[in-house]
């Protein structure tokens, strides 16, 4: 994304943030503005699902933007936790649409995510979504910070630097809660006691 997008962002959220203006335009306009990070981010999390999926990327952005401008008004505060808000709607709405899956065909439809090369968990590449997120959701009441930084790491594709701004930390700190949520979960995941 382009220095420009960035900052058209960046002050578009300080709009809606501090209720200047017509809200309704600036909704639009930012829209428009992050539409192709967000189908970015789409992309990556549907080019790990199996092929023919019933969920098209262009789906996937509508109904997470959908249901962040649906709900209560966020304070918005930097365009890093706009995204990470909008990666954690993706993820729900991805985990919701494999349960609907499952629940048509017992044990079919799972949908398998296949993490980047440099993001793994425990040695695992291949994932299944549902698997993931009720692993992860047992993860977060152990240590909601690291499910976080997981969150915002898998599903929307942030970068440490960002996680760390988002969560008010170093990015040491991602790091470190990286490193320990990934072994947890892989450990988790594979059944190992």
């Amino acid at each position: 994304m382009g220095e420009r997008a960035e900052g058209d962002i960046t002050r578009i959220l300080r709009v809606l943030a501090e209720k200047e203006g017509d809200q309704a335009t600036a909704t639009a306009r930012l829209f428009q503005a992050a539409y192709g990070e967000l189908h970015r981010l789409a992309t990556a999390m549907m080019r790990n699902e199996r092929p023919g999926h019933t969920l098209q990327t262009t789906a996937l952005v509508n109904e997470a933007y959908l249901r962040l401008v649906g709900n209560a008004p966020v304070a918005w505060q930097s365009r890093a936790q706009f995204f990470a808000i909008v990666a954690s709607a993706m993820r729900r709405v991805l985990v919701e649409h494999a349960r609907r899956r499952s629940a048509e065909k017992r044990g079919g439809g799972w949908k398998k995510i296949t993490l980047d090369g440099n993001v793994q968990l425990a040695g695992r590449s291949d994932l299944d979504i549902l698997d993931l997120d009720l692993t992860l959701c047992r993860f977060a009441e152990i240590d909601p910070r690291a499910a976080r930084v997981v969150e915002m790491r898998v599903f929307g594709g942030l970068r440490e630097k960002e996680i760390a701004e988002i969560l008010g930390v170093s990015e040491r700190t991602v790091r470190g809660d990286w490193r320990m949520a990934a072994m947890w979960l892989g450990r988790e995941m594979r059944g190992s006691p």
